[in-house]
C-alpha cells in the first residue's frame, strides 16, 4: 500500500544512504573528553545510580559500549544531564579500567560469569556460628574468589552468643585472615559495628554471605542512615534464611572514609571461571616453592615440589594444607 499523499514527487521520498540505516555509519567514536567522573552505586533494570561529585545521578549505558556492562563499584565517565534532578537521565560513555573484580558463577558447570562488584579492596565474608550452621566450603569458595580477584579477605563471625568461634578460627588460622567475632547483643549496642568498622577505614568492602547470617543487619549497624530490610526468618528444615537484599548497593561509611557494598545473599558460589594457578599468589610463603613443580601442576599430586619445600622448613605445613583445601573446593559442593 502506498503511504504517500496525492501530490508526491521525488523530493518527498525519504532516501536511505545505506541498507542498514537512514544515515551513514562511522567507526569513529566520540572521545567525550568533557565527561564527568562517577562511581556506580547500584544497578536496577538497566538504570544505574551513580555518584558524581556530591550528587546522585540516574544514568543508562550508552549503546556504543555494546555488551560491556557496568557494575557496582565501577568508575565511569558520564555525559548528559548531571544535575541529579528528578526525571533526568545521564549516559555512561566509558567504563574505566578495574583494579579488582569479584566474580562468581551459579555453579561449577555454569559458563556464565556474574560480576558481583568492581574495584573493591576487601571482601568481608559473613558467617553465623549457629542458626544457620557455618558452611566452611562456601567460605573456602569465597576466599578463592577473593584471592583470584585481587581482594583482601575479612572473616566476620556473627551470633557468638549461640556457639563459640574456636573451631572455625582453628580451621582458618593458618591463612592469617583478619577476623571479627560478634554477638547479637554487641550488634544492638554498637560494639560489634565499631570493631568491624576499624577494618573498613579508607577501603571499599564488599559483604557476602548466605541468607540468615546477619549480613544486612550488620550493614545497617555500620550505616544506620541507609537501613535495608533484614531477614526475620530462618527455615527450620533447610537452615537458610530468606533473601531480602535483591541487588548490590554501595553505601558510604561517612567519617570512616570508606564504602560498604551490601550484596544479595548467596546459596552457592560457583568457581567455573577461576584459574587455580592464580590462587597460589595469595600464599607468598609457598609460591617460591612452585618453581620445581611440573608443568600445569595442580599442587596436589605426587610430583608437586611444595611437599619438599615445606619439609625443608620454608613454610608451615598447615599453610600447604589450607592451599590444597581451597584448590579442592571446585571438586566439592558447598554443603560437603
Amino acid at each position: 500500500m502506498r503511504r504517500y499523499g496525492k501530490h508526491t514527487d521525488e523530493d518527498d521520498i525519504r532516501a536511505r544512504p545505506n541498507r542498514k540505516g537512514n544515515r551513514p555509519r562511522t567507526h569513529i567514536r566520540p572521545k567525550h573528553e568533557d565527561a564527568a567522573e562517577g562511581m556506580v552505586l547500584t544497578v536496577d533494570r538497566g538504570r544505574l545510580t551513580c555518584l558524581v561529585g556530591d550528587r546522585t545521578v540516574m544514568a543508562m549505558k550508552a549503546r556504543e559500549l555494546g555488551r560491556k556492562a557496568a557494575v557496582v563499584g565501577d568508575r565511569v565517565a558520564l555525559v548528559g544531564d548531571l544535575s541529579g534532578k528528578k526525571d533526568t537521565l545521564a549516559r555512561i560513555v566509558r567504563i574505566e579500567e578495574r583494579a579488582s573484580l569479584l566474580r562468581r558463577t551459579a555453579d561449577d558447570d555454569d559458563p556464565y560469569e556474574r560480576v558481583v562488584v568492581a574495584n573493591a579492596d576487601q571482601l568481608a565474608i559473613v558467617t553465623a556460628l549457629a542458626d544457620p550452621e557455618p558452611r566452611p566450603r562456601l567460605i573456602d569458595r569465597c576466599l578463592v574468589a577473593a584471592f583470584d580477584g585481587g581482594l583482601e579477605p575479612l572473616l566476620v563471625m556473627t551470633k557468638s552468643d549461640l556457639a563459640p568461634p574456636d573451631k572455625l578460627l582453628e580451621l582458618y588460622g593458618a591463612l592469617d585472615i583478619p577476623h571479627v567475632v560478634t554477638s547479637r547483643e554487641e550488634l544492638e549496642n554498637g560494639d560489634a559495628a565499631d570493631r568491624v568498622r576499624a577494618h573498613l577505614h579508607g577501603k571499599i568492602t564488599a559483604f557476602v554471605g548466605h541468607s540468615g547470617v546477619g549480613k544486612t543487619t550488620l550493614v545497617n549497624a555500620l550505616v544506620p542512615k541507609e537501613r535495608r530490610r533484614v531477614t526475620g526468618h530462618v527455615n527450620a528444615v533447610t537452615g537458610r534464611g530468606r533473601h531480602t537484599t535483591t541487588s548490590a548497593l554501595a553505601l558510604p561509611l561517612g567519617a570512616a572514609d570508606g564504602w560498604v557494598v551490601d550484596t544479595p545473599g548467596v546459596r552457592s558460589f560457583g568457581l567455573a571461571h577461576i584459574d587455580p594457578s592464580r590462587v597460589i599468589h595469595a600464599f607468598p610463603d609457598l609460591e617460591p616453592g612452585t618453581e620445581g613443580c611440573p608443568r600445569a601442576c595442580s599442587h596436589d599430586e605426587p610430583d608437586c615440589a611444595l611437599d619438599a619445600w615445606v619439609e625443608e622448613g620454608h613454610a608451615d605445613p598447615a599453610r600447604l594444607y589450607s592451599l590444597r583445601r581451597l584448590l579442592a573446593t571446585r571438586e566439592r559442593t558447598e554443603g560437603d
